[in-house]
């Protein structure tokens, strides 16, 4: 069986986690969200999940546990996306079982 048929993304949300070498160098502006992306055209979920940063660009909120403010649930136990349907498109672009994910997963101590 391929690495990639055995993963489960909702028992994982590695991917959706500021990796280790950014918070290293202090970079919290993990996914950007551009101007086209029909998130920004909702008001109530921006005020929740979006910032800004100092140059005005936008990007998912982290919270404390540099997570993904959408993001629900527990790491490695069961997660949900709360904006899955509006993700930006760096979140659209994770596959399961690349290089990426499998790099989240060992960060986060998710076993394969």
């Amino acid at each position: 069986m391929r690495v990639r048929e055995m993963l489960d993304c909702t028992r994982c949300g590695a991917c959706c986690t500021n990796p280790d070498e950014n918070r290293a160098e202090g970079y919290s502006a993990y996914v950007d969200v551009t101007e086209r992306e029909s998130l920004l055209r909702h008001g109530k979920l921006v005020e929740r999940y979006v910032t800004r940063d100092a140059e005005g660009r936008a990007h998912l909120k982290l919270d404390a546990g540099q997570r993904c403010s959408a993001l629900s649930g527990k790491l490695g136990r069961r997660v949900r996306c709360e904006i899955y349907a509006l993700r930006p498109a760096p979140c659209r672009r994770v596959q399961e079982g690349d290089a990426d994910c499998l790099r989240s997963r060992r960060e986060r101590g998710i076993s394969d």
